[in-house]
């Protein structure tokens, strides 16, 4: 586990959600999934912004915090880090500005959208592992599911949750 960068630990896919979003679908969903934070998308799938806790917390000190949607309470920008720093550049980058999670952009036909993400998670992890098969479901390495099983195991999931299945 030496000279590790970033593109060996980071998560490939990033949670999101629109600009209109309600706060409370946010919450449930970081909630839901053990995150910490979520890019908000514009209308082209681009990165607008961050929702985490810092922004939950705050919006929930206003009196209609249940009526606001993600574009009225994200952090503008998408802190941003390339996969080829060293993991220890990452950690030290990440304090200094202050984040708990960088995303690496992809870009597709002109539009930058965020297809990965490390997170204070990920480093908190690597220096919990015993060895490499610790973290062998991190970086862009690892397997990971056909976007069509992801399709089904959700949409299996949601008919469970609906009780018709």
């Amino acid at each position: 586990m030496n000279s590790i960068l970033v593109r060996d630990l980071m998560t490939v896919g990033v949670p999101t959600c629109k600009i209109s979003t309600p706060l409370v679908d946010i919450a449930q969903f970081l909630l839901d999934n053990h995150l910490d934070e979520m890019v908000v998308l514009g209308e082209e799938g681009e990165g607008q912004g961050i929702v985490g806790y810092e922004e939950l917390i705050d919006a929930y000190t206003k009196d209609d915090y249940r009526s606001l949607t993600a574009e009225e309470v994200m952090r503008e920008g998408v802190p941003e880090l390339p996969p080829e720093i060293p993991l220890e550049a990452a950690a030290h980058l990440m304090k200094d500005l202050g984040i708990r999670a960088a995303y690496m952009n992809h870009n597709s036909a002109g539009t930058v959208y965020p297809a990965a993400y490390i997170s204070y998670k990920h480093l908190v992890r690597y220096l919990a592992a015993r060895d490499e098969k610790d973290l062998e479901d991190l970086g862009i390495s690892a397997r990971r599911e056909a976007p069509v099983q992801t399709f089904v195991r959700r949409r299996d999931e949601a008919r469970r949750k609906a009780g018709l299945g």
